[in-house]
């Protein structure tokens, strides 16, 4: 079995902050990944030339070099771990880790040390501090003792700290011994150039490998011109500009919009960028699908001979996305997610939904959901506790329609209202095949007859999943409630009643405070359409032999729990009364819009009061379920009628 050392709350330090994650030391290398998702670092074996240890205030810092020149700090050690995985470098990776001590003296005087892209400062032999070359953007010689060294302006080592470094300044005296100069050469021209020979910052360097111009992103809003460097990326617009250092793009994703002349490019970052006091993890681009575009790479022979051998190629000609993307990948070594097995019902890569009051379309991917544009919202799979389809209001328009709520392992819940009832197929066969967990399924004799519907029934107008499920449900005589997908035939106690057929869910939730008053209309109602549940219930009945007998509704045990209200109704009962005051003489059905209207427009902040309590009622509910479930129930008798007891 192969020695494998783990570690919870390690930090890799850089510009950006300090990141914990989880890091993972083996035979083959090492492995760091951020907490909750994000930035990753793996690191091989036969890439570490170095390996060094450093005792920093209440902790141990780890160091790795790699022969590429980077230099990865670790930190979080206890001292049982210095001394454990030490022996395991001297075994597995054949290298004895350095021993450096720290300077904590506060000079500022001292002698400078560069080693591959490192600069460090040392103060009787003792580090004080160290900076990576590879983030110097520009080296000046002031005067004749001066040297300046100027760093990338990257707009993401923000976002997680106040301050970053942007400059610093060293004064080298004509009497210094460690760099060594002349008449011509003072001391100060031989560091200065020495600097350039290391982090490779002379003339030219800004020049951009290749540039698109005119690009449409739509986070942060604006129209561009993109520049690709070989160190970072550069977001120039008329009112903003950023610069992106690679070692902040995560991941890259290639999302074709279905049915239009577009394609979503999205730039994960980690840390993310600011702008003001906004934070934006992603740059949404949007490029012209058809667009073609030709483009010549100003990279210099020998990095294409070295680097980018068998990788990049000195020109391209084709589609603007796919050039974007392929230079990007290699210059950033980030990876490409494409759209995976998933089709909707018109053959595209995602669904249209709706994300707080945003339209967008949802993509779901083989590792994760993806929601563009606005907000860009990326769910992985490993953060989902379990999704829920939630299913509209019977009646009006909203019968042609579902949600789907996704509950992450952290609690918190995103919701994706306005889904076509046609594209269920494609979505529940989809998530079933990643193993996800559906909340509101039942057990397995139940999740099998919806598989059944889906395979057995290619007409999304004529089917209803939730309907065959309740189907299968009273065929099987199962005593289990579903708690999500209340037929129109079961009295739930809370479900609410849209008498007008023209309210969307938020409306129609409204009047749920009502139904005792509204709840004689129904019969009327459910019997004059054609697709109400009551006649393909006495459907139902006739397939089993029975078309003569009236079947009569399902008797529901007063016992059982109330069923939990929502954040919206809490709302209502909040506000109706307020509504009939302002409005006097208000129709019923009138008021439901209004509290609709006013529940769309409100904030989340705004609706965190109501929601909170509706989180509050649903546990209650669950656990009073649970209780009523295992408890023994008496057995209800219906006269002349053989449906299924509660």
């Amino acid at each position: 079995m192969t020695d494998v050392h783990s570690f919870n709350n390690i930090s890799l330090s850089g510009r950006g902050g300090s990141s914990p994650g989880l890091l993972k030391i083996n035979s083959g290398g090492i492995q760091w990944k951020k907490q909750g998702g994000g930035k990753a670092v793996e690191v091989d074996k036969s890439d570490i030339v170095g390996v060094s240890w450093m005792k920093v205030p209440r902790t141990n810092q780890l160091g790795v070099k790699t022969k590429d020149g980077l230099y990865y700090k670790f930190i979080g050690f206890r001292d049982q771990d210095v001394a454990s995985l030490t022996s395991f470098f001297q075994s597995a990776f054949g290298k004895t880790p350095d021993e450096k001590q720290l300077s904590v003296s506060g000079r500022n005087w001292g002698e400078v040390d560069l080693n591959g892209n490192n600069l460090t400062f040392l103060v009787g032999g003792k580090q004080a501090f160290e900076v990576s070359l590879a983030d110097v953007s520009q080296t000046q010689l002031q005067g004749k003792n001066d040297v300046l060294l100027e760093f990338h302006v990257d707009d993401t080592a923000g976002a997680n700290e106040k301050d970053s470094l942007m400059e610093i300044s060293f004064h080298i005296p004509n009497t210094n011994t460690q760099f060594v100069g002349d008449e011509t050469r003072p001391p100060a021209q031989v560091f200065h150039d020495n600097i350039l020979k290391v982090a490779d910052v002379g003339a030219g360097v800004e020049e951009a490998v290749v540039t698109f111009e005119g690009i449409a992103i739509l986070t942060p809003r604006g129209r561009y011109n993109v520049e690709l460097h070989l160190s970072f990326l550069r977001l120039q617009g008329q009112a903003n500009d950023f610069k992106i250092q690679y070692s902040s793009v995560v991941r890259l994703f290639l999302l074709p919009k279905s049915n239009q002349p577009h394609t979503f490019v999205v730039i994960s970052l980690d840390p993310p960028i600011r702008k003001g006091q906004t934070l934006y993890p992603h740059i949404v681009m949007q490029f012209e699908t058809d667009s073609v575009v030709e483009s010549e790479l100003a990279i210099s022979d020998d990095l294409m001979n070295t680097r980018f051998k068998d990788k990049l190629e000195r020109s391209y000609k084709g589609l603007i996305h796919e050039v974007f993307t392929t230079v990007l990948r290699w210059l950033s070594g980030a990876k490409i997610t494409k759209p995976g097995k998933f089709r909707s019902s018109q053959d595209g890569f995602a669904v249209k939904s709706s994300l707080k009051a945003e339209d967008g379309v949802l993509y779901p991917l083989e590792k994760g959901f993806f929601f563009l544009p606005k907000p860009p919202t990326l769910i992985l799979h490993d953060e989902i506790d379990y999704v829920e389809f939630e299913r509209h209001a019977a009646g009006g328009a909203n019968m042609h329609y579902f949600d789907l709520s996704i509950r992450l392992k952290t609690d918190h819940e995103h919701l994706f209202r306005n889904i076509q009832r046609n594209e269920y197929h494609n979505l529940y066969s989809f998530i079933s095949s990643k193993g996800l967990k559906i909340m509101n399924l039942g057990g397995a004799g139940t999740a099998e007859g919806v598989a059944a519907v889906l395979q057995d029934n290619d007409d999304d107008d004529a089917v209803d999943p939730h309907l065959e499920r309740i189907r299968n449900q009273a065929a099987d005589e199962s005593d289990e409630e579903d708690e999500d997908f209340v037929g129109a035939e079961d009295d739930d106690g809370g479900s609410p009643t849209d008498d007008s057929g023209e309210d969307d869910s938020d409306a129609s939730d409204a009047d749920g405070g009502e139904k005792e008053k509204s709840v004689k209309k129904e019969p009327k109602k459910e019997a004059s359409s054609s697709k109400g549940l009551p006649l393909k219930k006495k459907a139902l009945a006739t397939e089993e032999g029975s078309s003569k007998k009236k079947t009569q509704k399902k008797k529901k045990d007063p016992n059982a729990p109330k069923k939990a209200m929502s954040g919206f109704m809490y709302f209502s009962q909040m506000e109706r009364d307020n509504i009939k005051k302002a409005n006097p003489g208000i129709g019923f059905g009138d008021i439901g819009k209004v509290l609709g209207d006013k529940w769309r427009q409100m904030s989340a902040e705004e609706k965190e009061p109501y929601e909170a309590k509706a989180q509050v009622d649903k546990k209650r509910y669950k656990d009073e379920i649970s209780d009523y479930k295992n408890a023994p129930q008496p057995m209800l008798v219906d006269s002349g009628n053989d449906s299924d007891s509660n």
